[in-house]
């Protein structure tokens, strides 16, 4: 992980139980790197751990153990003015938009504020820098005197994108920013990071749920489930490719438009995951669902094994489940996002 932007070792994030519950590992031993100017995404079903894992990141989450490294400095233990001083390098675009934005401030104060917090620039430079960057993510002056609530949900998803940028910095974690937004949304603000990525030369930790999204946005894609990793690897590989069984269910449950299709896609999810009841143990903690457990799953904790596909996989059976590809239709939707987010691009810039 040398000369990696981000180092993540073995991180730990366990909430405390109440009422004599039993504490709840949300994040499990994960680590993972993020060079400059990439993309690794962490996808996961709800619960897997991967928000949580982005908001330890940024520090608004308290690790357990483990280690945060931002350009080779230790962030685990860092003093709050420190951590304040380090927030300009490394920002985060939330889930909801309008959560995320206070509706009693205007846009251009929402988009100063991170400006007039580290200090920087005069109020008439922020003024102008704050225009700049409403112009760079698609958006006129005319929305600065603007409250959140007399935006749509794209139009906000957008200021929230361009208040993270505001201070520049080199890392932007970004959790789930169009899973509440339409599609045809969606692919323009997927197709706005990717283009401010390579204009900015910025790295993202992309979270998400939907493997076809991230694996659209990435380089490298982390699989988590409960806490730990599944699988990690190049993203065409994951998705092509899959070797955990966890990791072939989230592909298989992408929809298809076709009822054939979708049928028999529901039965090849249903071969490689079984209902099973959620129990916490030293093994993999996909075992209960899983149709290729054996007993030494449930007994300890899988390593990381290197997989025929190119990637690494959580499982002591990677050699021996049978090798799945996804056929073309598991994957159609790759190919759907860049033409629909280019054609709603052009429709955008044709009505600038």
């Amino acid at each position: 992980m040398n000369g990696d932007l981000l180092e993540i070792e073995d991180l730990s994030v366990v909430f405390r139980g109440r009422w004599g519950s039993r504490p709840v590992r949300a994040v499990d031993g994960v680590s993972l790197s993020v060079s400059r100017e990439e993309t690794v995404g962490v996808v996961g079903e709800s619960g897997s751990g991967k928000t949580t894992l982005g908001l330890a990141v940024v520090g608004l989450r308290r690790l357990s153990s483990g280690a945060v490294r931002f350009q080779g400095e230790d962030l685990s233990h860092a003093r709050r003015s420190r951590r304040r001083q380090l927030s300009r390098h490394v920002q985060m675009v939330f889930q909801d938009p309008y959560g995320s934005l206070s509706p009693t401030r205007t846009i251009g104060q929402t988009l100063v504020e991170p400006l007039a917090a580290h200090g920087l620039f005069s109020p008439a430079e922020r003024r102008q820098r704050a225009v700049a960057m409403l112009e760079r993510v698609g958006m006129s002056e005319e929305v600065l005197g603007s409250y959140p609530s007399e935006l749509s949900g794209g139009q906000r998803q957008r200021v929230a994108i361009a208040r993270a940028l505001m201070p520049e910095p080199e890392l932007v974690v970004c959790d789930e920013p169009v899973s509440a937004l339409d599609l045809s949304v969606q692919a323009q603000v997927l197709n706005l990071l990717r283009r401010l990525q390579r204009e900015l030369r910025l790295s993202y930790l992309f979270v998400g749920h939907n493997l076809a999204v991230v694996r659209y946005m990435s380089d490298r894609v982390v699989v988590m489930y409960r806490g730990r990793v599944m699988e990690v690897g190049p993203a065409e590989n994951v998705y092509r490719d899959p070797a955990h069984p966890y990791t072939q269910m989230l592909v298989e449950a992408a929809p298809l438009a076709d009822p054939a299709s979708q049928r028999s896609k529901r039965s090849r999810r249903e071969a490689i995951s079984s209902v099973g009841m959620i129990v916490d143990g030293p093994g993999c903690p996909f075992a209960p669902r899983c149709a290729f457990t054996v007993e030494v799953c449930r007994r300890a904790r899988p390593p990381l094994l290197a997989t025929p596909s190119g990637t690494q996989a959580a499982c002591v059976r990677v050699g021996e489940i049978p090798r799945y590809r996804a056929n073309n239709s598991s994957y159609a939707g790759r190919e759907r996002f860049p033409s629909m987010g280019r054609k709603v691009q052009e429709v955008g810039e044709a009505t600038r």
